[in-house]
């Protein structure tokens, strides 16, 4: 440490030398940098209704002999990205309350046909149901941090056993 003519002390940033991470098994789990996004899942009332989306989606890519991949397009493109990869999800918002998440496999950023940057969110086709936790709207999508992330449900057990209906019902009425 040392002073400058302001009077105020300088600290001396001394290199340090980091081990070299080649794959994401190399990292210690309590020391990855899991990031997550959560966005609005428009024109979907349960989680049920979103699988089905998927599905039919997967069906009509492989009818058209495309690569049977779930992608989402949005408009803007994490800068955040590296730390989306590390097990990062997808949490949707389903009638105001993150319900499930989908992991995040890959992050592809093009151009469209009118120039516009847009984004294409690699997702995992399969559904992976969450404890309700209760999300204003907002638009687009925001990062969610692994810590406030809701955590999952297991399947046909607790709150995930009762009907989707139920369920929304007890929500609103601030029961689960």
């Amino acid at each position: 440490m040392t002073s400058h003519p302001g009077g105020g002390r300088l600290w001396t940033a001394v290199p340090i030398a980091l081990p070299q991470i080649e794959s994401r098994a190399q990292v210690p789990y309590e020391t990855r940098m899991t990031l997550h996004l959560v966005k609005l899942c428009v024109g979907v009332s349960t989680i049920e209704e979103l699988q089905d989306w998927v599905d039919y989606r997967l069906a009509e890519k492989r009818r058209h002999g495309q690569a049977p991949e779930h992608k989402h397009t949005t408009r803007m493109v994490p800068k955040r990205a590296k730390e989306l990869l590390d097990g990062g999800s997808l949490y949707w918002v389903i009638k105001g309350n993150i319900q499930v998440r989908q992991r995040l496999t890959a992050i592809r950023p093009f151009t469209d046909k009118e120039g516009i940057h847009r984004c294409d969110l690699v997702l995992e086709p399969k559904l992976v149901a969450t404890q309700w936790q209760p999300r204003r709207a907002f638009q687009g999508w925001r990062y969610l941090k692994a810590e406030e992330a809701p955590a999952d449900l297991s399947e046909g057990t607790g709150k995930n056993a009762l009907p989707p209906e139920l369920r929304l019902e007890l929500a609103e009425l601030g029961l689960l």
